[in-house]
Protein backbone atom coordinates (compact mmCIF):
# COMPACT_ATOMS: atom_id res chain seq x y z
CA UNK A 1 0.00 0.00 0.00
CA UNK A 2 1.80 3.34 -0.92
CA UNK A 3 1.03 6.64 -0.30
CA UNK A 4 0.41 7.93 -3.31
CA UNK A 5 -2.52 6.25 -6.07
CA UNK A 6 -3.32 7.50 -9.76
CA UNK A 7 -5.85 9.95 -9.33
CA UNK A 8 -4.94 11.52 -5.77
CA UNK A 9 -5.22 15.29 -5.29
CA UNK A 10 -1.58 16.66 -4.59
CA UNK A 11 0.66 19.84 -3.70
CA UNK A 12 3.94 20.37 -5.27
CA UNK A 13 6.21 20.78 -1.93
CA UNK A 14 9.68 21.89 -3.00
CA UNK A 15 11.13 23.33 -6.38
CA UNK A 16 10.04 25.48 -9.05
CA UNK A 17 6.45 24.48 -9.27
CA UNK A 18 6.10 24.46 -5.51
CA UNK A 19 2.52 25.05 -4.27
CA UNK A 20 0.64 24.16 -7.22
CA UNK A 21 -1.75 21.35 -6.81
CA UNK A 22 -3.11 18.76 -10.02
CA UNK A 23 -4.68 15.21 -9.60
CA UNK A 24 -1.42 12.32 -10.47
CA UNK A 25 -1.90 10.80 -13.91
CA UNK A 26 1.03 8.42 -14.04
CA UNK A 27 3.55 7.29 -11.12
CA UNK A 28 6.90 5.55 -12.14
CA UNK A 29 7.65 2.99 -10.16
CA UNK A 30 10.60 2.63 -11.11
CA UNK A 31 11.53 5.58 -11.00
CA UNK A 32 10.26 7.20 -7.83
CA UNK A 33 8.95 9.44 -9.97
CA UNK A 34 4.77 11.09 -10.57
CA UNK A 35 2.89 12.73 -13.54
CA UNK A 36 0.84 15.33 -12.29
CA UNK A 37 -1.86 17.36 -14.16
CA UNK A 38 -0.63 20.98 -15.33
CA UNK A 39 2.70 20.32 -13.30
CA UNK A 40 6.44 20.52 -14.67
CA UNK A 41 5.13 21.11 -18.25
CA UNK A 42 8.04 21.14 -20.97
CA UNK A 43 7.78 22.27 -24.50
CA UNK A 44 8.93 19.38 -27.28
CA UNK A 45 9.72 20.49 -30.44
CA UNK A 46 8.38 17.79 -33.01
CA UNK A 47 9.14 17.25 -36.53
CA UNK A 48 6.34 16.01 -38.73
CA UNK A 49 5.84 12.55 -38.79
CA UNK A 50 2.71 9.92 -39.30
CA UNK A 51 1.42 10.20 -36.46
CA UNK A 52 1.81 13.84 -35.80
CA UNK A 53 1.34 15.23 -38.92
CA UNK A 54 1.49 18.48 -38.33
CA UNK A 55 4.67 19.08 -35.69
CA UNK A 56 5.55 22.20 -33.96
CA UNK A 57 5.95 22.60 -30.24
CA UNK A 58 3.80 20.09 -27.73
CA UNK A 59 3.61 20.51 -24.26
CA UNK A 60 3.17 18.26 -22.00
CA UNK A 61 4.01 17.13 -18.31
CA UNK A 62 7.18 16.13 -16.53
CA UNK A 63 7.69 13.88 -14.13
CA UNK A 64 8.20 14.84 -10.49
CA UNK A 65 9.39 13.09 -7.73
CA UNK A 66 7.36 11.35 -5.62
CA UNK A 67 9.15 13.01 -2.15
CA UNK A 68 8.60 16.56 -3.79
CA UNK A 69 4.45 16.34 -3.45
CA UNK A 70 1.90 15.48 -0.65
CA UNK A 71 -1.62 14.37 -1.00
CA UNK A 72 -3.96 17.06 0.02
CA UNK A 73 -6.43 16.71 2.71
CA UNK A 74 -9.83 15.94 1.67
CA UNK A 75 -11.27 18.45 4.98
CA UNK A 76 -8.16 21.23 5.13
CA UNK A 77 -7.86 21.51 1.67
CA UNK A 78 -4.28 21.39 2.83
CA UNK A 79 -1.04 18.95 2.39
CA UNK A 80 -0.91 16.00 4.74
CA UNK A 81 0.91 13.00 5.91
CA UNK A 82 -0.70 9.66 5.30
CA UNK A 83 -0.93 7.14 7.82
CA UNK A 84 -2.02 3.77 6.87
CA UNK A 85 -5.06 2.53 8.55
CA UNK A 86 -5.74 -1.59 9.17
CA UNK A 87 -9.67 -2.35 9.86
CA UNK A 88 -10.28 -6.27 9.85
CA UNK A 89 -7.40 -7.11 7.74
CA UNK A 90 -8.50 -4.04 5.07
CA UNK A 91 -5.48 -1.54 4.91
CA UNK A 92 -6.71 1.95 4.28
CA UNK A 93 -4.99 5.14 3.54
CA UNK A 94 -6.04 8.06 6.30
CA UNK A 95 -4.68 11.75 6.11
CA UNK A 96 -3.77 13.25 9.57
CA UNK A 97 -6.88 14.78 10.05
CA UNK A 98 -8.31 11.20 9.98
CA UNK A 99 -10.06 11.95 6.72
CA UNK A 100 -10.05 8.95 4.65
CA UNK A 101 -7.98 9.53 1.40
CA UNK A 102 -9.98 8.34 -1.77
CA UNK A 103 -8.42 8.58 -5.13
CA UNK A 104 -10.48 9.92 -8.27
CA UNK A 105 -10.30 7.61 -11.21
Amino acid sequence: MNRLHRGDLVQVMSGKHKGKQGRIKKILVDDDKVIVEGVNLIKRHTRPSPRNQQGGIIEREAPLWACKVMPVDPTTGKPTRVRIKIDDGVKTRVAKSGAELVAQR
